[in-house]
């Protein structure tokens, strides 16, 4: 556990959110649609993680409230890259499922992503290569908590 009085843990920290931020700002620029949110990108990636979830599902896992996610497939809908359906179980809830259109614009945007990021990565030395590869896992997991 980092003891954030401790100086060396303090600056660590401070210094791995600092670059995660700056990369993550980066990172977004980096869009096949610029029409999108980066908030809509991200429930259409929740989507393509997850499948099919309720508006309320979506919320949670996005960390926003319901009304805002109510308008946020809404957004999407009306884009066509989200479809509302009757919930098999509850019919008075719905399940928003991405579209191919979606899942298509998602597949490009991961490639263009991964290609700008491929071009960082590739002026780092071989040992900075083989640390980030050693941290990615750890990164995904703190992604996760």
């Amino acid at each position: 556990m980092p003891d954030l009085t401790h100086g060396d843990d303090a600056a660590a920290v401070n210094s791995l959110r600092s670059a995660v931020m700056r990369l993550s700002r980066r990172l977004k620029h980096q869009r096949v649609d610029e029409s999108l949110s980066p908030t809509e990108m991200s429930v259409l990636g929740t989507l393509a993680r997850c499948g099919t979830a309720t508006p309320g599902e979506l919320a949670r896992k996005e960390h926003v409230q319901p009304p805002s996610m109510t308008r946020i497939v809404a957004l999407l809908e009306a884009k066509g890259l989200v479809k509302l359906e009757p919930h098999p179980e509850d019919r008075r809830q719905k399940v928003v499922t991405q579209t191919e259109r979606a899942e298509a614009m998602l597949d490009e945007s991961r490639r263009k992503r991964n290609a700008w990021l491929a071009s960082l990565v590739d002026g780092l030395d071989e040992d900075d290569w083989a640390k980030l590869r050693e941290a990615a896992p750890v990164l995904e997991k703190l992604a996760h908590l």
